[in-house]
Parts: structure tokens; C-alpha cells; sequence
């Protein structure tokens, strides 16, 4: 039996910074729960939650104990996976209250029922990996990343005042950038995630990223119309 269901899956990827910012974050995560209901009754939608600020604290307090890498890779993963355990009890049924830990339990969960919530699913996968990886196993319409940024820039806007946005970039430059950004440690911070840049690219899916708390603004790119934000393509 295909892993594919009869409509083309949408994925999205909801950045742990964006979950969690300490600001009207139960408002938030009510719209969002109502968008992610609406969005998965018209069209199969899994979606993956990070654990920002909330990992890199615990993952922090690991590595000064000496923890493994692999040990902080697991901190990061139960705290994706509480962050999806909130977003998918606020969703409601068919979404199932104890989210997948794998990507086939995921996949199957989609084809009885949508939206489908995750965190985390093994060490050495970000968020944004499980969501490209998803993607790829569901030959996905898109995949949408929902960040803490309103677009890529060509520069640091928080350095640089005169940063331009990239509305456009293909998936040679956008993996370039991916991989000159970071090594792929526990609990940094980067654009995405390495082995999903490399995996989404091989594949070609369209990709948009997008600010998180936009919430309108997130519906039009799962949603496949004009947005404001970066498509790579």
C-alpha cells in the first residue's frame, strides 16, 4: 500500500522560537490549533513542532553535566514532543493526543485521519529534518516553515539595518547557506536543518518560509497562494 494519500500532503514546520516566546503565547496557540484544524479538514497537513528556547535551556544544563551528545539530542526530542502533546490536545480528534514518534507512525496516522501533530523522532533529526523527511516520504504539495523570521535576508537584519529580503532562491543557494550557518550540534540556532535542506533539495519541493505568529499570513502559504515571505525553488 503507498505511503502517499489520494491529496497531495502539505507539511509544516512550526519553529520551537515561534511555539514558545513568552508573549500571549495561549492566544497564539489557540489560533493556531484553529488554523491547523481548518487547513487539515481541506487537505492532509502534518505538522512538527520545535523546542527552542525551552531545549536549549535543558540541553545547556546537559552538556555543563557532560552529557552525550546523544543524551542532549533526547532532552531536545521529549521537549518537541511535550510542545506537540499541547498543540495536538488543542486540535482535538481525529488528531491523535499521543503524537507519533516515528516517521511511519506519522505517515499512517495521515491516511486515517488529518491534521497529524510530532516532535521529534530520533537523534541527529531536527524538527525542520523530520518535516523535510516527512515531506519527502509523502511527496508533499509543499512544505511550509514557520519561523521566528518574516524572510530570508541577504544579511543579518538585526545587524545589519539595510538587510534586503530574498523573496526567491533556488535550492542551490538556500543548501549553501544552510550549511555554511552551523554544524548541526544539539540546541543550536539556524535557519534550517542541514539533512532536510539536503534532502528537500534532491526532490525539488516547493518551500516557503515564512514568520509564525503571522497567522493569516502562514494559511496563505499552506494554502498555496501569494504570501509574504521566501520561496525556494
Amino acid at each position: 500500500m503507498p505511503d502517499v494519500p489520494a491529496k497531495k500532503a502539505i507539511v509544516l514546520s512550526i519553529g520551537g522560537s515561534v511555539f514558545r516566546t513568552g508573549e500571549d503565547d495561549v492566544a497564539y496557540l489557540e489560533h493556531l490549533a484553529d488554523l491547523v484544524r481548518r487547513v487539515g479538514k481541506r487537505q492532509p497537513l502534518a505538522v512538527t513542532v520545535g523546542g527552542g528556547r525551552t531545549a536549549r535551556e535543558y540541553i545547556g544544563i546537559g552538556r555543563e553535566l557532560g552529557l552525550t551528545e546523544i543524551e542532549l539530542d533526547e532532552i531536545g526530542i521529549d521537549v518537541t514532543r511535550l510542545h506537540a502533546r499541547i498543540l495536538a490536545a488543542r486540535v482535538g480528534p481525529p488528531t491523535p493526543s499521543h503524537p507519533p514518534t516515528t516517521l511511519a507512525e506519522a505517515v499512517l496516522e495521515l491516511r486515517h485521519g488529518s491534521p497529524v501533530v510530532l516532535g521529534g523522532t530520533e537523534p541527529g533529526h531536527t524538527t525542520d529534518g523530520v518535516a523535510a523527511l516527512l515531506a519527502v516520504r509523502l511527496r508533499a504539495a509543499r512544505l511550509v516553515n514557520a519561523t521566528n523570521v518574516d524572510a530570508l535576508y541577504d544579511h543579518d537584519p538585526k545587524l545589519d539595518p539595510k538587510a534586503l529580503p530574498i523573496r526567491r532562491i533556488s535550492w542551490p543557494q538556500f543548501r549553501e547557506l544552510v550549511h555554511a550557518q552551523s554544524d548541526g550540534q544539539p540546541g543550536q540556532q539556524f535557519l534550517f536543518d542541514r539533512l532536510g535542506a539536503d534532502q528537500l533539495a534532491r526532490v525539488r519541493i516547493p518551500t516557503a518560509i515564512v514568520f509564525g505568529r503571522d497567522l493569516p499570513n502562514l494559511e496563505k502559504a499552506l494554502l498555496g497562494r501569494s504570501f509574504l515571505g521566501t520561496e525556494i525553488s
